[in-house]
């Protein structure tokens, strides 16, 4: 017999979503699991993952539990900073160029991953909490100077906002970005845009 309530508690506890290795550990075999699914208790999410089905999740913890070493990205962490006015059409994640591309076609949410150097993956990584949920999220220096190296990308408009909003946030470290700045050969793009107002 499953007990729901004890299991829903075991959900919002894992920020609304786990694994079927989880659910395993729980104590549920294959064939509960596929009773929860019938009886819409749970949905599955992707292979291997759940949700329950009245629990609405936060996408940016959906990224987090499915992509554990995905990284909000761009213009994803320019509207966590409120350096941008725009909501990108899906999460923009920085993933391992090397790992396996298929896993990133889910329905839900939708999501843009930028495959980048391993080297680079961990460089300005901050940790959020969402829901009880760690988020890795790159940090506002390391974030601007992927503005800088993504300005073909973005629109002039959003590019701007995100290097004027940085400029006057209090928040900033300077070194930091200098320091990013040098690892990423962007230097000389950081005094052109950023130096003349320090």
């Amino acid at each position: 017999m499953i007990k729901i309530d004890i299991l829903k508690k075991e959900f919002q506890r894992s920020g609304g979503i786990l694994k079927t290795s989880e659910l395993n550990e729980f104590g549920l075999s294959s064939r509960q699991i596929k009773r929860l699914l019938d009886d819409e208790i749970i949905t599955k999410i992707k292979r291997g993952y759940y949700e329950l089905t009245d629990y609405v999740v936060r996408e940016e913890v959906i990224i987090a539990r499915l992509f554990p070493q995905a990284v909000i990205f761009l213009e994803s962490a320019l509207c966590h900073y409120d350096y941008t006015d725009r909501i990108p059409l899906g999460w923009q994640i920085a993933v391992d160029r090397y790992s396996k591309t298929t896993q990133y076609s889910i329905d839900y949410p939708l999501i843009e991953p930028y495959y980048l150097e391993p080297k680079f993956l961990d460089i300005g990584v901050d940790i959020i909490e969402v829901d009880g949920i760690e988020v890795k999220i790159y940090n506002r220096d390391r974030t601007i100077c992927d503005v800088l190296r993504y300005e073909k990308k973005l629109e002039k408009e959003v590019f701007n906002n995100a290097i004027d909003r940085y400029i006057v946030d209090s928040k900033k470290n300077l070194r930091k970005l200098f320091e990013y700045a040098e690892i990423f050969n962007i230097k000389n793009k950081v005094q052109t845009y950023i130096g003349m107002w320090l």
